[in-house]
């Protein structure tokens, strides 16, 4: 008898940088994942963000959860800049997170950086 498909929320117990990029996902750690990935102290863990998606204060809970050991948020918002919502921005500075819009791509290269001199930095990368 054939057991059903167990599908589990994307987690990776720990910090890695990112080794490439597109194709709407991202590889880490001699792995791949499909789609858009939050990089908190905690490990790496898939979410469910595409492209265009709003950008609010909901989507980024796990972050918010995380404040304590997050210095600077690096938000990956796809292709282009996209700016965050001011009601968004006022969260990071209440918790005394600077955050930081760019394109994926640039997140990508700004948050491998930080990573390989200890800061304490997160990352939320939109898949391109």
């Amino acid at each position: 008898m054939r057991r059903p498909v167990e599908i589990r929320n994307a987690h990776f117990p720990g910090r890695a940088p990112i080794e490439s990029y597109g194709n709407g996902g991202f590889r880490f750690a001699d792995m791949s994942h499909r789609g858009s990935l939050l990089m908190l102290p905690s490990g790496i863990y898939g979410w469910d963000m595409v492209e265009g998606d709003p950008l609010t204060v909901e989507n980024f809970h796990r972050v918010f959860d995380e404040a304590a050991d997050i210095e600077v948020l690096l938000v990956g918002t796809g292709k282009d800049i996209r700016p965050l919502p001011k009601e968004l921005k006022a969260r990071f500075k209440e918790l005394s997170i600077s955050s930081d819009p760019m394109s994926t791509g640039a997140a990508v290269r700004t948050y491998n950086i930080m990573l390989a001199e200890s800061r304490a930095v997160a990352a939320a990368f939109i898949a391109v």
